[in-house]
């Protein structure tokens, strides 16, 4: 199986013409890494083995399959294959920003059932197998969330957080034509996607150690570009360091900046936009402030086991986007057509069992346990970084890119992140400890090779490298 406990290799297995399996272990899967220059002097980026090596075929069925039934046994074998393969990598699964802990079982009776939400969500289409009533409470409560009133907003359950972003940098460009698009270079890829996408000129600023945008250098970006508005992308939560960039201080340097009344900005909430409010030291994300639309993913924190997310802007700038679509009998705004309907009756789901108080307990259970993992690495002898209003705890990238993937740790770079989820328990962080600290042993024990410097990511009070440790 994928990944298996016992001697940490991957396994990967498909089905071959004959509906045999196939094995690929250790050695020979790793031999699929496939290396890709970029930069002088940076690192090589290892992408992920050939799936077309190990993928499972589609035939056509023989003519006798009715009668021997040896198809329909294949196609379950693969299937159980396959979900064993599932039940452990999920017992390996740290690197990225996903709760694995839901349970949505009492919603079973609906997958029977083709839901297309197409179309705006507050406009009824021709279609009548849609799920827009719950789309719509979702989005009420978390425009509540963010103190915007219904009659004032607008928004959509998207497909996924890039669609989110996408969609606010969209809607940002139609209310400043010549705009520029300003965003940290530690933003998430799908805002530079959207930069491309929308033929917008795009200025990245610079930031902290910390990962926070550096307002200084947003300053002087500004003010080389003060003939045109500014669309700003606002990061709550960067993909790498989980760093909150700091909303007033954007406002407040945009106003200096002579740019009031001419600026938009997207908040970036993918992950953290729904950790936030419900951290105590952290500054409010509200549309009382003046921002212009904030996107999270409904598959992160939430916990929804398909792909989705949540986009709300103010109603006032969505008209420069919308027409109407008579095949539809509804308003066309989005930026996909058809819509998964199951989603929004997801996070419907899950809004309704955990409300305010049970987010509140789960962010907190998230931050308590990331500053554990930071205590125990640095006890370790591991270098690490935790940000103050964050559950990503960045460290040195292990030596072996198959630890890295036995535990799906995302990697940039010298350093590794776990992103601590309300699925990631103390003992499965005590697991992830013991292996990455037996393995260290084995990797550095001549003193030849030595763990790599990190000073440069998170700063040397945070590296303990041979020449930051002291």
């Amino acid at each position: 199986m994928v990944g298996s406990v016992g001697n940490g290799t991957v396994d990967l297995h498909a089905v071959n013409g004959n509906g045999k399996a196939l094995h690929l272990e250790g050695e020979a899967a790793a031999a699929e890494a496939l290396p890709m220059e970029v930069e002088p002097g940076k690192r090589e980026v290892v992408l992920g083995r050939n799936v077309h090596m190990t993928c499972f075929e589609v035939k056509e069925p023989d003519a006798d399959d009715e009668e021997t039934g040896e198809r329909e046994a294949t196609m379950a074998s693969v299937l159980a294959l396959y979900r064993r393969s599932l039940v452990e990598r999920t017992k390996h699964h740290l690197g990225y920003p996903y709760n694995l802990d839901f349970d949505y079982g009492a919603l079973a009776q609906l997958q029977h059932f083709s839901i297309n939400n197409l179309g705006d969500p507050f406009i009824e289409s021709n279609y009548g197998v849609h799920s827009r009533q719950f789309e719509v409470g979702v989005l009420d409560w978390f425009a509540r969330l963010w103190e915007l009133e219904k009659d004032e907003y607008w928004g959509y359950i998207t497909n996924c957080g890039t669609e989110g972003n996408l969609h606010g940098i969209l809607v940002g460009r139609e209310v400043f034509p010549d705009g520029i698009l300003y965003a940290s270079r530690e933003s998430h890829y799908s805002v530079f996607k959207a930069a491309r996408m929308y033929r917008m000129e795009c200025v990245k600023v610079d930031t902290h150690i910390s990962g926070e945008i550096d307002c200084s250098d947003f300053e002087r970006k500004l003010l080389q570009n003060r003939d045109k508005p500014a669309i700003i992308n606002v990061n709550i939560g960067t993909t790498v360091k989980g760093a909150v960039d700091d909303l007033d201080l954007v406002i407040k340097t945009l106003e200096e900046s002579g740019f009031q009344g001419r600026f938009y900005i997207h908040c970036d909430g993918a992950l953290f936009g729904l950790m936030i409010p419900f951290v105590k030291k952290a500054a409010k994300v509200t549309f009382k402030k003046p921002i212009g639309s904030v996107s999270v993913s409904g598959h992160k924190f939430v916990g929804c086991p398909m792909p989705c997310g949540v986009q709300i802007t103010r109603l006032e700038h969505i008209n420069a986007l919308s027409s109407n679509v008579e095949y539809l009998a509804s308003r066309d705004a989005t930026i996909m057509g058809s819509r998964n309907g199951h989603a929004p009756i997801f996070l419907w789901y899950t809004l309704n069992r955990k409300g305010y108080r049970g987010f509140q307990k789960e962010v907190q259970k998230c931050l308590r346990n990331a500053h554990y993992l930071k205590d125990r690495l640095n006890a370790a002898g591991i270098g690490a970084m935790l940000n103050e209003l964050s559950s990503t705890v960045v460290f040195e990238r292990p030596k072996d890119e198959e630890f890295v993937r036995r535990w799906q740790l995302a990697c940039e770079g010298n350093i590794a992140h776990v992103v601590v989820m309300p699925s990631v328990t103390i003992d499965k962080l005590d697991y992830f400890l013991r292996e990455l600290v037996e393995k260290r042993a084995v990797w550095y024990k001549d003193g030849i090779c030595q763990p790599p410097c990190i000073a440069r990511d998170v700063g040397e009070k945070s590296c303990f490298c041979s020449l930051h440790k002291n």
